[in-house]
């Protein structure tokens, strides 16, 4: 795939390392190399231990390469005099939104991390306002975030790092831990992020249904980027991501079987409307009673 343009993010034969036990090295991630560039939707999957949120913690600094080099904006991670504005070139929102909710009110939450940076009151105040605007939470200034759903918990950590005006936005599972409400608020708010504000969004999820979303995908699996490419392309590999101990969305998965019973359907269908648009187009008379046989 073409990977020119203006990068905002460079991965370059990035190795992690660590030690378990007394004597044992563990290698987390094992020879990444990526390049994501400004305002691209990227997400990433793979099975539990494949290096996913070891890989986004190395995106703004969190976690230090053993070897390599992870480049944000053109700043090395390794340098220290780099570490403020690398962290606010990448904002992180983590799984658990309540590990990310400090104060007692939205308000004060989403100054938060204004006010450590420095920024005059003014400027505070009109973040904040913008920032609660951006993720549809104006109306909860005032209430207490721990009265909040877990959709609009997450919504606020949102705002929270839009405050800080981060390039990219770095998400390890922000739905995880929500109800399909919650879900949905989330997504479509990283959604207008991305596409009406230009923001580069890098998000880890395990469901497929939202991996469906990004413009690439990216599958790992033991510390290695195993399979790059658009949504399209990735989730059509049905019997590789069955190898992966991945799954495929729902109906791609259906196009695959029946494609197996002779039904001619497109084996890359993402959505319901695709399937039910190629099932009308193309399903020749007696291959469902010829499959069930």
């Amino acid at each position: 795939m073409d990977r020119s343009g203006d990068r905002i993010i460079q991965v370059e034969n990035l190795v992690y390392s660590y030690t378990q036990g007394e004597d044992e090295e563990v290698r987390a991630l094992d020879g990444i190399n990526l390049s994501i560039r400004r305002g691209e939707f990227v997400v990433v999957i793979g099975r539990n231990g494949s290096g996913k949120s070891t890989l986004a913690k190395h995106l703004n600094a969190l976690f230090i390469p053993s070897s390599g080099l992870v480049s944000i904006n053109g700043m090395d991670t390794q340098d220290p005099k780099y570490l403020w504005n690398i962290r606010q070139t990448v904002g992180m929102v983590f799984q658990n939104p309540d590990n990310q909710i400090v104060s007692t009110t939205v308000e004060e939450d989403v100054a938060f991390g204004p006010e450590n940076l420095g920024i005059p009151p003014d400027e505070i105040r009109r973040r904040v306002n913008l920032a609660l605007e951006w993720v549809g939470m104006s109306e909860y200034l005032r209430h207490a975030p721990h009265l909040l759903s877990g959709g609009q918990k997450q919504r606020v950590a949102i705002a929270g790092v839009l405050a800080m005006r981060p390039e990219c936005i770095v998400l390890d599972e922000p739905t995880a831990m929500l109800d399909p409400s919650g879900r949905r608020e989330v997504l479509d708010t990283v959604k207008r992020l991305n596409k009406e504000d230009g923001i580069t969004v890098v998000m880890i999820t395990h469901f497929m249904s939202e991996a469906i979303l990004g413009d690439r995908v990216i599958v790992m699996d033991a510390g290695k980027i195993v399979m790059d490419d658009v949504p399209r392309k990735v989730f059509s590999q049905v019997e590789t991501m069955r190898l992966l101990h991945l799954d495929v969305p729902q109906v791609t998965r259906l196009a695959y079987e029946l494609g197996k019973c002779g039904v001619p359907i497109p084996d890359d269908v993402l959505t319901v409307e695709e399937f039910a648009d190629a099932l009308c187009g193309v399903f020749p008379e007696g291959a469902v009673a010829s499959c069930g046989e």
